[in-house]
């Protein structure tokens, strides 16, 4: 028990000297999710609303748009133990723990409502689940948006904290 303890003890001390490159990483990440959900908005969320989208993505760029999405996996990852790290050195206060269930809120859309659905119910196609679930996952992929400015804003916060240079400083030593 006590070599699990000192490894998350290390883990956290380790997050926490190498925080700028942690959340920089995340932020980036969770930029990318911004092309997704541009996606989302303007081929099936448009279809779904005027029955015609803003733009359709033809087979070369969709593959950019799977790839970006899979982004999402490490994505969630490293900025859920944002949050997490601030539980842990804060406490139970409201908007990490928030901001955890609308990241992780992601995995029921990922491995259970696809995209895949999302553009089959908007088509009109007939699906093995009900078509309102299609607005549930577009909801819960909208549940990023406050989060990803939130990432980004604490990378500036940290950023001009000079958080980079104690990152650098420790490395080079």
């Amino acid at each position: 028990m006590r070599l699990i303890r000192d490894a998350i003890r290390d883990f956290w001390g380790w997050y926490e000297r190498h925080y700028i490159l942690n959340i920089g990483i995340a932020a980036g990440l969770f930029l990318l999710q911004l092309v997704h959900l541009v996606w989302l908005t303007g081929q099936p969320l448009a279809d779904m609303v005027t029955g015609s989208p803003l733009f359709d993505i033809g087979a070369p760029l969709r593959w950019v748009i799977v790839l970006v999405d899979y982004t999402e996996l490490p994505a969630l990852v490293s900025v859920s133990l944002l949050y997490v790290n601030d539980l842990r050195k804060d406490g139970a206060e409201l908007k990490p723990i928030l901001y955890l269930v609308f990241l992780n809120s992601q995995w029921l859309h990922i491995f259970w409502i696809t995209d895949e659905f999302v553009v089959a119910a908007g088509d009109g196609e007939s699906t093995s689940l009900p078509a309102w679930l299609a607005s549930v996952a577009l909801l819960i992929d909208y549940l990023e948006l406050p989060v990803i400015y939130d990432t980004v804003k604490r990378l500036f916060v940290a950023t001009r904290e000079h958080r980079v240079g104690a990152f650098l400083h420790d490395d080079l030593r």
